[in-house]
């Protein structure tokens, strides 16, 4: 049956289920606590597909609304991102095509849940737009050997949206993280659709679109370094942990590479999809 992790908000609690189609979302509490990291070290999925054989019929039926959503992962223990992965985007950003994978990070405390509005941080201009790949770690990863160990090393795959205040990435010390980390920056899910329902990550394709209008269609096929790669080439430099999320990059269509620039307004409407990873819609609102 089909493996796709969801936490559901209900009653101020976050329920653990499975999708397993748009009619049918299963109250898994009494298998989980979470889809956190110690489910997926512990080889939670495995003994979470026995369980859905033998009890599913008798499992809860959930009826959530879009908003109801929570964060398809709860709070990693880090966010791990890469930069300039895609050649179009590396164009349109005036930067050399990477040789290597550029590596920044994330704060934990932007994750938010896919369709919770983002916040317009104070003194923001430039508030701009990524859909990207999600990559969820399954197992410790550290000094991986190979690219197909490192695919052994991945739980599943999610949809982010790595919203990015330009101005603070670019224009306050070059340092990217301040521009990446503001709260609600680090839109997750619907969902994780474990890495056996993906038969190529790097066949996927990913849209997003501001008021309607198109700004991003591209498949992760055109991403400069793939999923096996990254997840090998990060291992070498720190350890991965379950849990992790790493995203890889985000296609040409940013607000910053358009001519003239466009950005972020409040009441803007953000939609974006990724082909088996669903979709998430925002509203920017300003910030408290």
């Amino acid at each position: 049956m089909t493996m796709k992790l969801a936490r559901i908000r209900q009653n101020r609690n976050t329920i653990p289920a499975v999708v397993v189609s748009d009619s049918e979302i299963l109250d898994c509490s009494s298998i989980a606590s979470d889809w956190d990291g110690s489910f997926y070290e512990n080889g939670g999925v495995a003994s979470l597909q026995k369980a859905l054989a033998e009890k599913k019929a008798k499992l809860p039926r959930l009826s959530p609304q879009p908003s109801d959503f929570d964060s398809s992962i709860p709070r990693p223990g880090k966010i791990v991102c890469i930069g300039l992965n895609y050649h179009d985007h590396a164009k349109e950003a005036g930067m050399e095509i990477p040789t290597e994978p550029i590596i920044f990070m994330k704060a934990t405390t932007a994750l938010s849940a896919p369709n919770d509005p983002i916040r317009k941080p104070r003194n923001s201009e430039m508030l701009d737009w990524e859909v990207e790949l999600g990559i969820v770690i399954g197992k410790r990863a550290r000094y991986l050997k190979t690219e197909e160990e490192a695919l052994s090393s991945i739980a599943g795959y999610t949809l982010v949206h790595d919203v990015s205040e330009r101005d603070f990435q670019l224009k306050r010390g070059g340092q990217w993280v301040k521009g990446k980390s503001h709260d609600t920056f680090c839109p997750t899910g619907p969902w994780v659709a474990t890495s056996d329902e993906i038969e190529n990550p790097g066949r996927l394709a990913l849209s997003l679109s501001v008021n309607g209008e198109i700004k991003q269609s591209e498949s992760t096929g055109s991403m400069i370094f793939s999923v096996s790669k990254i997840v090998h080439y990060l291992s070498q430099y720190m350890t991965l942990e379950a849990g992790d999320l790493i995203i890889t990059g985000t296609p040409s269509g940013i607000g910053g590479g358009m001519n003239p620039p466009q950005f972020l307004e409040i009441g803007d409407k953000i939609e974006l999809s990724i082909e088996g990873l669903g979709t998430q819609t925002q509203i920017v609102i300003a910030d408290r």
